[in-house]
């Protein structure tokens, strides 16, 4: 069995804790538990669980957690504060609820910034070095790991340098474990992070760690200047996760510094689990994954220029900064107006459509994309109804056209509004399919959706497959035209069937035609995943 990562480097996430600050994120304590598994998953040393003793939501985190979560990796951390001005740490309820957690690490947050001391703790610079000092040992006397976040230490570093110093020597002489530098207002660049972390490190000796925040859009390139000057612990968030703009996120830290420092942090194979556990963790907390996030992103790899393609097909590293299977993604050809050849064959192979290098059918398809593309259309987000423009195309030459499970003779949609303000809508399609004509009717709770259903009711009696397909999103978007009403309409359907997604795009100068066009290609591309092929 391959050895965990040892105690000489920290990756310690602050997801349940400093992540669920960002505006939009309410997590349940069964929401906290699931992610808990999902970065212990990962590999991740510290999971800071949150607050116990300060909301009740917190403490039952920590009550339950005690009992339900096996972590194979990460150790669990209760966050708190030091201890109040004028008291003793042994007797503050918040200290005592920390050790009453249970949790075997504890994070306190200590006031650095001399304003903060006596704006914001209305204490003496010398109390607030005394609550740092007996809240630690007081921890650690009572057999817990303590780590100590210096709270806008790079201000106060900035504005008296000898106390937030000084701050840092009184936690790391107490017994803490770590002494975290932290920019709790995110406006440091990476060369004041570098030179302020070294200074101190030199001036006092202790472990240090950083925690960055993101408002100059640095968090991780901070985070990473702090490494390069001898930090050995970095706090992070899921996703990049936090108050305000949000935080140093995990997922490109942890990256860099296996694939770029060469410092092996996560247990082996880990890091190509980062894609799915940083999905699967936006969708716990009811986000949408950053399509542009780095490493993890559906687009992090995703080519659309035809010059990037052409060198791609030759050696996809020209234009990729690493293989994207080592952090569980996959490298993306995009299809639009700006494709050349190379793009559309390489999209044709990911598709599992090979073009077999016919020059003259490749140049078919760039010159239907590039057109179709110019009345709105477009390929980038609906691979599906792109491999079946690549299979008309395959099949231009028969006599007939390209096969098809069915061909449309009509449909229509009727919206009924009713006196007391409610509505009905049904639709009517008429159909052929294996030479048999099918007219069905079906109600929805909107014209799309009784479309939807007439099609599956028409159709299902001959491919009974449709029965396991669900539309699972669906996006309208109004396209340039002379007025919002009397403009062309694009509309993109997501379909599942239950273990696979697929996109399909139609295009009208209504949402009702547009839509239909999406749906029937919906259809068509997902009995030819189901190993069907079309006979018509």
């Amino acid at each position: 069995m391959t050895a965990e990562p040892d105690d000489s480097f920290h990756v310690f996430d602050t997801t349940l804790r400093d992540g669920a600050q960002r505006e939009g994120i309410n997590l349940t304590v069964a929401d906290k538990l699931s992610i808990a598994r999902h970065l212990d998953d990962f590999g991740v040393g510290f999971i800071e669980g949150g607050w116990p003793g300060a909301n009740p939501r917190d403490t039952e985190f920590f009550a339950r957690a005690a009992a339900e979560l096996e972590l194979e990796h990460a150790t669990l951390v209760a966050f708190g504060a030091t201890r109040r001005p004028g008291a003793k740490a042994a007797d503050d309820p918040q200290v005592n609820a920390l050790l009453e957690s249970g949790a075997p690490v504890i994070t306190l947050v200590a006031k650095s910034h001399d304003r903060h001391v006596e704006l914001a703790l209305r204490t003496t610079l010398e109390e607030n070095l005394e609550m740092v000092r007996d809240t630690v040992a007081h921890l650690v006397a009572q057999g817990r790991r303590v780590f100590v976040d210096c709270e806008h230490f790079f201000d106060g570093y900035r504005a008296n340098p000898a106390y937030a110093t000084a701050v840092v020597s009184a936690a790391h002489e107490a017994g803490a474990s770590v002494v975290v530098l932290c920019d709790t207002n995110g406006g440091m660049l990476p060369k004041q992070v570098q030179a302020i972390t070294a200074q101190v490190l030199a001036d006092t000796g202790a472990r240090l760690g950083m925690h960055a925040q993101d408002d100059t859009g640095c968090a991780v390139a901070n985070t990473l200047a702090a490494v390069d000057a001898g930090a050995t612990h970095v706090q992070c968030t899921a996703n990049g996760y936090g108050e305000r703009v949000g935080n140093a996120n995990l997922f490109p830290v942890a990256a860099a510094l296996e694939l770029k420092h060469d410092r092996r942090v996560l247990p082996e194979g880990a890091l190509g689990e980062m894609t799915r556990i940083s999905h699967a963790i936006a969708e716990i907390v009811n986000l949408p994954s950053s399509t542009h996030q780095p490493y993890v992103g559906v687009s992090a790899f995703a080519h659309k220029a035809g010059l990037h393609a052409s060198a791609i097909k030759v050696d996809p590293d020209l234009y990729q900064h690493i293989d994207p299977e080592r952090v569980g993604n996959t490298m993306r050809m995009l299809v639009s107006d700006m494709a050349g050849r190379a793009s559309i064959e390489l999209k044709g192979k990911e598709l599992g459509i090979d073009l077999g290098g016919d020059r003259e059918l490749v140049g078919r398809v760039v010159a239907r994309v590039k057109e179709r593309e110019l009345k709105g259309y477009t390929y980038e987000a609906a691979d599906a109804s792109f491999a079946l423009l690549l299979r008309d195309e395959l099949q231009a030459g028969r006599p007939d056209g390209p096969r098809r499970f069915f061909r449309t003779e009509s449909w229509r949609a009727i919206t009924e509004d009713r006196p007391d303000g409610s509505h009905a809508n049904e639709a009517t399609v008429k159909l052929w399919a294996k030479g048999e004509r099918i007219v069905a009717t079906a109600e929805g709770n909107g014209p799309v959706n009784a479309l939807d259903r007439a099609l599956r009711v028409a159709l299902e009696q001959i491919y009974p497959q449709l029965g396991t397909f669900a539309l699972v999103d669906y996006r309208v978007r109004i396209l340039e035209g002379r007025s919002g009403t009397d403009s062309t309409t694009r509309v993109l359907i997501t379909t599942s069937d239950g273990a696979a997604e697929w996109s399909t795009v139609g295009v009208a100068d209504n949402v009702i035609a547009a839509s239909w066009q999406a749906l029937e290609d919906a259809c068509a591309y997902g009995l030819i995943r189901a190993g069907l092929e079309p006979q018509d």
